[in-house]
Formats: C-alpha cells, sequence, structure tokens
C-alpha cells in the first residue's frame, strides 16, 4: 500500500495533537479529514475559542468537522462520506463504538502514558504529582472501554527531578507525533503487531479539577513539590495565603524548591522569610516557594512578592 492510498481522519482538541498532526502532513500522509470540539465562548473578553486543531486544519486547508454530538446521523452521514480507511484519535471525547468501528483498518489512539498505567483525561500531570520518574507514551487500538484497548508501540522517557508538567508535555508531544509516524508505517508495510493490556491493576489518572489543585500542608514536603510540578505551568497549584493584617487571599504557586530543614514542632502551612526567599513548613521540613501569582495580579519571583506583600501563613 502507498501513502496516498491510506485514507485518514485525524481526531483531536489541543497543541499535543496538533504535533502528531504536523508530523503526518509533513511526512505526506493522506489526511483527508479532520475533527474537532466546537468553538466555544471562554476567557474574560467572551471571545470565540477554536481549537489548535482546527486552527491548523484551517490554514493547511484540511476537510473539517465540529459536531456537537457524536452520535448525530448528520456526523455520521459526513464522516462516512471520507471513506477513511483509518482512524487516528489524539487528546479527544471518548469516542462511540458507531464511530471507532468505522474505519476498515480500525481507530487507533495516542495516549501520553505507559499503559496500562494512567488510563484517563490527564496522565501527563498524575505521573508527574505522583513523583514517577519515568513515563511515555502508548499506541493502541481503541475498544469500548476507555484506554484498553491492544498495545501497538510504546516509548519511555525520563521524568527529570527539575522537569514540571510543561516539560515532560513538550517532550511526549514530539514523541508520540514521532511515534503516530511509525504506527503509520507499520500498518502501510503490513509490519504492525499488536499486544494486550497486561490485566489487574492500573491507576486512574481522572480530569483536574480545581479542588485537585488545592495544597495540603500537612503533606510532606516532597510530596508537595511533586504536586506544584504536576501542576505547573497550567492549571496551577494554589492555596490561601493570609497576611500579617489577617487579610486572606488566593495564591498560585508555580515553582517549589526542597531544603533539608526539618520544621518540628512548627504548625504546617507557617510562613518564613530570609532575606528574600519565603519558606512553608510542610509536615517534615521546610519547602522553598519560588514563584507565585496572587489573585488577580501576574505571575512574579517569591523575591518581587516580598516587595508588595507580607505573608503570614498558609490554610
Amino acid at each position: 500500500m502507498e501513502k496516498k492510498d491510506l485514507r485518514i481522519v485525524f481526531f483531536g482538541t489541543p497543541e499535543f495533537a496538533v504535533e502528531s498532526l504536523n508530523a503526518l502532513i509533513q511526512n505526506n500522509f493522506n489526511v483527508v479529514g479532520a475533527v474537532t470540539m466546537p468553538d466555544k465562548i471562554a476567557g474574560r473578553g467572551h471571545k470565540l475559542y477554536q481549537s489548535d486543531v482546527k486552527r491548523y486544519a484551517t490554514e493547511h486547508g484540511i476537510f473539517l468537522l465540529q459536531p456537537e454530538k457524536l452520535k448525530s446521523e448528520d456526523f455520521l452521514s459526513s464522516l462516512r462520506s471520507l471513506e477513511a480507511d483509518l482512524f487516528i484519535v489524539i487528546a479527544f471525547r471518548m469516542l462511540p463504538r458507531e464511530v471507532w468501528q468505522m474505519p476498515r483498518l480500525g481507530t487507533f489512539n495516542l495516549h501520553a502514558s505507559l499503559l496500562p498505567k494512567y488510563r484517563g483525561a490527564a496522565p501527563i500531570n498524575r505521573a508527574v504529582m505522583n513523583g514517577d520518574t519515568e513515563t511515555g507514551v502508548t499506541t493502541f487500538f481503541l475498544k469500548h472501554e476507555i484506554d484498553t484497548g491492544d498495545m501497538i508501540m510504546q516509548r519511555k522517557i525520563e521524568i527529570k527531578p527539575e522537569d514540571n508538567v510543561g516539560d515532560v508535555h513538550d517532550k511526549l508531544m514530539h514523541l508520540g507525533a514521532e511515534m503516530v509516524v511509525e504506527t503509520v508505517n507499520a500498518i502501510i508495510d503490513g509490519t504492525l503487531t499488536t499486544t494486550p493490556q497486561p490485566s489487574g491493576e492500573f491507576t486512574p489518572a481522572p480530569k483536574i479539577f480545581k479542588e485537585d489543585c488545592r495544597l495540603d500542608w500537612t503533606r510532606t514536603a516532597g510530596e508537595i513539590h511533586n504536586h506544584v510540578r504536576g501542576l505547573s505551568p497550567y492549571p496551577a497549584a494554589w492555596s490561601v495565603l493570609v497576611e500579617e493584617s489577617g487579610r486572606p487571599m488566593e495564591c498560585k504557586i508555580f515553582e517549589t524548591a526542597l531544603t533539608e530543614d526539618p520544621c518540628a514542632g512548627v504548625e504546617c502551612g507557617s510562613l518564613r522569610k530570609a532575606g528574600k526567599r519565603l519558606f512553608a513548613a510542610c509536615s517534615d521540613r521546610w519547602l522553598e516557594i519560588k514563584s507565585i501569582q496572587p489573585a488577580g495580579k501576574k505571575r512574579m519571583a517569591t523575591e518581587a512578592f516580598l516587595l508588595g506583600y507580607h505573608p503570614s501563613h498558609m490554610q
């Protein structure tokens, strides 16, 4: 089979998906259509938001579908009319059976974890939040239960101690794009093999909500440090900081640093200033806060923050 003979429809929404779509286009694969989320109103200015995949598809003249409902007959009819041989899904909604069973060669997904670990919507965040030292990407064929299909390819990367979720996201985005191209080439060459996922225990990676981002200062410094890394730069960990005046304010925390200084006998959440540096008491030791964003302000280094604020403790 030649590349031009394989008709591909690509499903995706964010920047993470665009990298793979671009790799397919740059490698001259025949992407006959893209499917992405409908435009939505977002932000303080109530502007119309278009997905990253839509912007890319529009710029490159790729036929685009933006269904409200994935089971609607209008959408299914439009999808059938593309006569695709293969669907590729990256960072999109859960597809109904009517969709993923449609192409003759099936539907494969790129997932940002080493399946079966971290099934769910936020695998990159959860891996860093949990202090993992490695993660990776997996391609697998879709079946009805989410993230459970037979695996095609898998690649690993190291999570370095200084990495935050943004760093890991970018590494996996590029690695995943390379593996999507390899997966499609294996389909064309007839060399593709699959492996069933191991049964038994797996780690869930549910969607991140605001309360998941709140810091619990009774945890260890290492756990809090990883929590911050796993949410930086987005959506960002947060806490309620109380100033010496007693005024509370919500703050996002983007960067912390571990210390060896124990804080036995100090109430968790207490803050200590040392020159231009700020430290928070955890259950076992002090944790340095290096980058912070008070509500309604821009992100700033702690040194700049301390010029205008007089923090007392965290809640």
